[in-house]
């Protein structure tokens, strides 16, 4: 079955000509190589571009291993974008398997990499260049350092509820039910059973991204590294302090790690792009606060392998996918604080902290979301809108439960709906 990605084929078909190379960065296995080689490829051809003008590169396989040195990678190239009069799109799959080989020309300077490779193809005006590679290998900071604007980055993500959806044959109640235990990684949907799927689900943390992060950053407290990523996993949506959670580490579970390898260790997750963080920020001060945080991960199949699909705390998970949508439209999120000052039984004004989920911001526009997956008495009604009724601007506040409900206004101008209405409605924040 072709899983269909409409909202990146379009993105790609935007980018064509644009003069930059276009890099495609996200977590592995979640479609990026499918998406250029198949999806890209077959758009090109649909519009008259001659299959012969496409060259693809993929330098992960055996009969391609001899280019994988960036001057043989070149002339090759060259060779098969003679033709100034021809416009080629040439795609490079899995470039980290390009070695950086040292210039001949300058023995002692920076060695020559993939990007001086893609670098000197772009400045052909006849050719359009497109990468992607494993993201242990290839992470967006050292890719926007290096290229220095000259590149159009696109990140792929597993697959949104949208796209899950008609992939999945499933519907309603028992398609989220699904999406919430093992995800949206492609080769996942598309297996048949959830033996299957849980199977390849755990297989692809430990022989893939584990492997990939000891490897590339050659990490000694492997353990240490394993029970960290399983707390994340147990703690989405929780703030998370590395001092904390070093001293807890030490006390609770006798695991010596310290505050400093702890944060090393979750950018390195953030870098293979399991796991993104959303910093708290002051919604009244409009600045960031305090060490803490909150992670999220990239696909809940993934998170939910780690914990050997035993963790069943459906409101950090149905949080969880609404951070990963509202990223995937776009949207920078960040956890909001409010500060709320109230009289104790002394008569005493004391303060305290209370949180909006979600902080979503996109230009001129901005969201204040909450994620409550039961929302069946009028407490817990107060105890979700309570933080935005202290927020004084006038930006749209919203509510999202696990029902299946449209978009419902109280009095305060608080609009409730449902998840899947949020999640398959793309349009669903401006109504």
């Amino acid at each position: 079955m072709l899983i269909e990605r409409p909202k990146y084929l379009k993105m790609l078909m935007d980018a064509r000509g644009d003069g930059q190379v276009k890099v495609l960065t996200g977590i592995r296995r979640c479609g990026k190589s499918f998406l250029l080689k198949e999806l890209f490829k077959s758009a090109l051809i649909r519009e008259g571009v001659d299959p012969s003008d496409i060259i693809y590169v993929p330098l992960d396989e055996i009969e391609y291993s001899n280019l994988r040195n960036p001057f043989a990678l070149s002339n090759y190239l060259k060779d098969k974008t003679s033709d100034s009069a021809k416009r080629y799109y040439i795609f490079l799959d899995e470039v980290q398997f390009v070695t950086p080989t040292k210039n001949p020309a300058d023995p002692q300077g920076e060695k020559i990499t993939f990007i001086d490779v893609a670098l000197s193809l772009r400045q052909k005006g006849n050719l359009d260049v497109y990468l992607t590679g494993s993201n242990s290998k290839m992470l967006s900071s050292d890719i926007l350092t290096q290229f220095r604007d000259r590149d159009t980055q696109i990140r792929v993500r597993p697959l949104s509820f949208s796209e899950f959806l008609p992939a999945s044959g499933l519907d309603g109640e028992a398609a989220f039910s699904e999406y919430m235990l093992h995800g949206g990684m492609p080769l996942a949907v598309l297996k048949k059973d959830d033996d299957a799927k849980e199977e390849y689900l755990k297989k692809l943390f430990e022989t893939t991204y584990f492997k990939d992060i000891i490897e590339h950053n050659k990490v000694r407290l492997q353990k240490q590294m394993g029970e960290l990523c399983d707390f994340l996993a147990s703690n989405i949506g929780q703030k998370t302090d590395p001092t904390k959670l070093a001293n807890t580490f030490k006390s609770v579970e006798r695991i010596d790690i310290g505050k400093d390898a702890i944060s090393t260790y979750i950018d390195y997750f953030a870098d293979a792009f399991i796991v993104e963080k959303a910093k708290r920020t002051d919604i009244k001060g409009k600045k960031y606060i305090g060490a803490s945080a909150k992670y999220y991960f990239a696909d809940l199949g993934l998170r939910n392998a780690r914990l050997n699909f035993a963790h069943e705390d459906y409101g950090q998970a149905m949080e969880n996918i609404l951070y990963n949508e509202l990223r995937c439209r776009g949207y920078s999120v960040d956890v909001g604080v409010v500060p709320y000052y109230y009289d104790d039984e002394n008569g005493v004004t004391q303060k305290t902290d209370l949180e909006v989920d979600f902080v979503a911001t996109k230009g001129s526009k901005k969201y204040y979301i909450q994620s409550a997956y039961e929302l069946d008495t009028q407490e817990k009604i107060g105890q979700e809108e309570k933080s935005l009724l202290r927020i004084e601007d006038s930006f749209k506040k919203i509510v999202v439960v696990k029902d299946s409900k449209k978009v419902r206004r109280n009095e305060y101008g608080i609009a409730t709906m449902g998840v899947a209405y949020f999640l398959t409605n793309l349009d669903s924040l401006d109504e």
